[in-house]
């Protein structure tokens, strides 16, 4: 039995683990003294992390008919397109924004892992850790997330750090043009350089084709 096989199934079962309810959500309705069925309360809301969580579940059986009855059909695309392993551990939800984050393997951007935005009880959108095979192909996607103001779109491609740098500014359409100039390599990695009247933004590129590039770091220099 290989390693490998060990690992996978390991990192499996860890991502299974994630989806079993908590004590307190385990029973919605019960009974009563001589046997009587207690009717259940009102129905509240679902939590956003039970519909993320069933979204979750479904992507890692490959069940997209499931995927479809609590999801958008574009987020259940872009779940069953990830091409990490499953993450192994769930960050818990921030209002309708749910994580789940990889705790044993490095992949790029300062995401690591999912991202489901929730509305009711479907998934409307879901972000993730992109595999991208060229320094130009993340700088560009860095850019194009700063041009929509989506700060979770660059956060598939790049650090946090450099996401921060970059989005402290609004891109503003009706202000200076910046012009791609391609990468250049450099020890740690690669420039990949947008020049504008004035200067030019540099975006510090790491990485590899086989792991995936990102966006590390972010630069200005003037003429």
């Amino acid at each position: 039995m290989s390693t490998r096989w060990l690992a996978g199934a390991a990192a499996t079962m860890a991502a299974a683990a994630l989806l079993l309810p908590s004590p307190a959500s385990a029973s919605a309705s019960g009974t009563g003294s001589g046997g009587h069925a207690v009717p259940a309360a009102r129905t509240a809301p679902v939590a956003p992390a039970t519909v993320a969580k069933r979204l979750f579940g479904a992507w890692l059986r490959g069940d997209r008919a499931a995927a479809a009855r609590v999801a958008a059909p574009s987020a259940v695309n872009t779940l069953f397109s990830y091409v990490y392993r499953a993450p192994d551990g769930f960050a818990g939800c921030t209002g309708n924004r749910c994580r789940f984050t990889h705790t044993s393997v490095r992949v790029p951007g300062g995401l690591n892992g999912i991202l489901m935005i929730v509305s009711g009880t479907k998934v409307n959108r879901v972000y993730e850790s992109r595999h991208l095979t060229r320094p130009s192909s993340a700088a560009a996607y860095l850019f194009s997330a700063w041009q929509k103001g989506d700060r979770d779109r660059g956060l598939e491609v790049a650090s946090t750090a450099a996401v921060s740098s970059l989005f402290r500014t609004k891109y503003d359409p009706a202000g200076v043009t910046y012009h791609p100039q391609g990468c250049t390599a450099e020890p740690k990695g690669f420039s990949c350089a947008y020049s504008y009247e004035g200067g030019a933004m540099l975006m510090h590129v790491t990485g590899s084709r086989s792991s995936g590039y990102e966006v590390r770091s972010i630069g200005y220099i003037a003429d």
